[in-house]
């Protein structure tokens, strides 16, 4: 009897014994469970370009406190990081050609942060361009120096260049020049005074006297001023190719500068910058002598000797004239602003 008292108080004890290692297993189940809880989450999105386009191999990187993950995108812009810690998160987005971009978000544990669509837009590069104007917008500018050149502020003295090495002027720049000057309000004076000192000689008599005498010897020589100056200053220059302006040298001894203007008579810069024969001064001035002889009346028109000994004298003339450029002149000639 005792003894089956000691078997039942032994069993129970067993089962005492069971009860609490199956409550320890179980807590133990509970601990583990807990412990396994998802912490992470997963961030998906779609990369596009500024017009929707979805960008493939655009490069997407999740970034938190304790890790980061990073993955390209598909051939439909789209993309999927997991493993993401639980929390806030920085997401950033490469892709060549792109500006990149970055932004944040949250993902809870186990659960997926859809961020939609992030749209890209095209880099724009900085770019330095260096713009080197043309050959004819420089001379443009060089003219546009030269139109406001004059002696004692009054006199216009256009075709005088103080730039050794001036762009060379095109056929329209050489007439523009030329317009210029011819229109200019001291050239009617100075026509005025021409043709007021010829009706006093009583040169040209076959125009007259008075008024009309007056009138006819100031379009005969207006005209022939615009003949010279279109023949030796654009027609053959354009010819010829070659500059029909005075470079003012200004450097040197007093010799060689008056040896240098002497010979702007006889020789003349070339539109390529080399000095050559003056062709289009001295067959400029034949031309413009022939054909001024009609502008006058015929008992005073002017022989083919008489043109070759004027043509002579304006090249003589023109030497001396030179010469004043050079150490007059050009001393006493506003300047126009530079151009830039």
């Amino acid at each position: 009897m005792a003894e089956k008292s000691w078997s039942s108080r032994f069993t129970a004890v067993v089962a005492v014994v069971v009860v609490l290692a199956m409550g320890v297993c179980a807590a133990d189940a509970r601990a583990t469970t807990v412990d396994v809880q998802p912490s992470v989450g997963t961030v998906v999105g779609v990369i596009a370009d500024d017009t929707g386009a979805p960008l493939a191999a655009a490069m997407v990187t999740v970034a938190s406190d304790r890790q980061s993950h990073e993955a390209p995108t598909d051939s439909n812009g789209r993309f999927s990081i997991t493993n993401v810690p639980a929390g806030p998160f920085t997401v950033t987005v490469a892709a060549h050609g792109f500006a990149g971009r970055t932004l944040s978000g949250t993902v809870a544990a186990g659960d997926v942060a859809n961020l939609g669509e992030i749209r890209l837009r095209v880099a724009v590069n900085a770019t330095s361009v260096d713009v080197t104007p043309s050959v004819e917008e420089i001379a443009e500018q060089q003219i546009a120096e030269q139109e406001h050149q004059r002696v004692f502020g009054v006199v216009p003295n256009f075709y005088l260049s103080f730039t050794p090495d001036a762009a060379p002027l095109n056929p329209r720049q050489k007439f523009q020049l030329s317009w210029k000057m011819r229109t200019d309000p001291m050239q009617f004076g100075f026509v005025a005074v021409v043709a007021a000192v010829q009706q006093a000689r009583d040169d040209y008599s076959g125009f007259g006297d008075g008024a009309s005498g007056f009138a006819k010897r100031y379009a005969a020589a207006y005209a022939a001023g615009w003949t010279s100056t279109m023949m030796t200053r654009v027609v053959m220059p354009s010819v010829f190719r070659q500059d029909p302006r005075y470079f003012y040298k200004g450097t040197g001894s007093t010799r060689s500068r008056v040896v240098y203007a002497l010979s702007r008579s006889v020789t003349r810069k070339g539109d390529n910058g080399r000095w050559q024969p003056n062709y289009s001064g001295i067959l400029g001035s034949l031309a413009a002598g022939a054909i001024s002889n009609f502008y006058y009346p015929e008992e005073d028109r002017r022989g083919v000797r008489l043109t070759l000994e004027n043509t002579a004298l304006g090249l003589a003339g023109g030497a001396v004239s030179h010469v004043m450029q050079e150490f007059l002149y050009a001393r006493f000639t506003s300047r126009g602003q530079r151009q830039p």
